[in-house]
């Protein structure tokens, strides 16, 4: 483990509470409406995706610890090399039933680490 590890987690809380934040209380259709709130929210799940990888590559602990890490992971992938076909219900369903939880648990893991 590196001291970037931090960092990294840091980055996945944030990305996946803005994703949250930019969703808000928009239904299915007006998200599938409104393209810079779609761009802001996919953006978001890349970068926690992508930190969620960086944070495992330093961490291979953390896959038994927040699960959910892998999903972002995976949802990242699908989002930059399938970009053309994007289910925005998956979108929507993960942001609002599956992040929650993800906040939780990065939350949890960086209490591990001293405030600086």
């Amino acid at each position: 483990m590196t001291n970037r590890l931090p960092k990294h987690l840091h980055d996945a809380l944030t990305a996946a509470r803005r994703a949250t934040e930019f969703l808000g209380v928009l239904d299915l259709d007006s998200y599938r409406a409104n393209a810079l709130v779609r761009s802001a929210v996919e953006r978001q799940l890349e970068i926690l995706g992508e930190a969620g990888k960086r944070a495992l590559d330093e961490e291979s602990a953390l896959r038994s610890r927040i699960p959910d890490l892998e999903l972002a992971i995976g949802l990242r992938n699908r989002l930059i090399h399938g970009y053309d076909r994007v289910l925005h219900g998956v979108v929507v369903d993960t942001v609002r039933r599956d992040l929650p939880r993800l906040i939780e648990a990065l939350e949890s893991e960086l209490k591990r680490f001293p405030l600086e």
